[in-house]
């Protein structure tokens, strides 16, 4: 009787090892929402594998405009966002859909266009919209990203319908896209500056107008609301805001585009 349940006991360990052996280990995962900039910018190849080394969170990158973004958290169908405009984030946050909106980095956006146009470089942005809305071709990404959001706010403020210009094109496509649109037609268009520094191929486009108040571009970023979905990786969510604000997190940022451009891509803002 004892040897009988000597071996059965045996069994039992070894059909337990062999489980624990077959078991894939628990992975630790979340779904990032963010704009096309932080991507098309190298900046998420540049600081997720040092998040995923200290935390031992894997990033799941979901690069669409700041509005669809927006909207994925709203869904639930995403952890934290990392986006950039400041009015719909703040809404977002007090309609319940985040827990808190975070400072982190800043840059500014630019207007270019072709380097033989009509436009001279000057730091005003109204005025180069204004010239821009004289029937000079313009190509809008049309998608609400926080770009496109940003580029209507400036012809709400000239009273322009942008839409009268007869060479106004909306794309519906991220920043990097909407670049080669503008450099096949030679066309004017507004990026943010991370994407248009490494954007490969410019063509005979150049930046015509930068500098101006208007043109500052600061991103923030939102741990998602667990009420909104069972789904949701509330932990986790908010282990990549906190590691995106700390300091060695934003040391990161200050370093990201200095060896190649001379300057940083993005200015810590935490």
């Amino acid at each position: 009787m004892k040897k009988t349940t000597a071996i059965l006991l045996a069994l039992v360990l070894i059909a337990g090892i062999t489980a624990c052996a077959t078991e894939e280990p628990t992975q630790k995962k979340i779904i990032l929402s963010t704009t096309t900039s932080t991507d098309d910018s190298g900046l998420l190849d540049f600081i997720l594998p040092v998040f995923t080394y200290e935390t031992g969170w894997e990033v799941d990158v979901v690069a669409v405009g700041t509005g669809a973004a927006l909207q994925m958290g709203r869904d639930g169908q995403a952890d934290v966002l990392l986006v950039h405009s400041r009015k719909a984030e703040d809404e977002f946050v007090a309609e319940g859909y985040g827990s808190a909106r975070y400072d982190v980095m800043y840059n500014d956006f630019v207007v270019v266009g072709p380097s033989d146009g009509p436009i001279e470089y000057i730091n005003d942005v109204e005025a180069a919209f204004r010239a821009i809305a004289d029937d000079l071709d313009f190509v809008s990404r049309g998608d609400d990203s926080g770009t496109h959001r940003k580029e209507l706010e400036i012809w709400t403020i000239l009273d322009i319908d942008p839409e009268s210009n007869p060479n106004y094109i909306e794309v519906g496509q991220g920043m990097g896209a909407t670049l080669a649109i503008a450099r096949q037609m030679n066309a004017y268009t507004l990026s943010d500056r991370a994407t248009w520094l490494n954007y490969p191929d410019k063509g005979d486009l150049i930046i015509i107008c930068e500098g101006d108040d208007k043109l500052f571009n600061p991103y923030g970023v939102i741990p998602v609301s667990g009420h909104l979905s069972d789904s949701i990786n509330t932990e986790g969510g908010q282990a990549f805001a906190d590691w995106i604000i700390s300091p060695a997190a934003q040391e990161l940022i200050s370093q990201f585009g200095v060896t190649e451009f001379g300057a940083p891509l993005f200015f810590p803002d935490a």
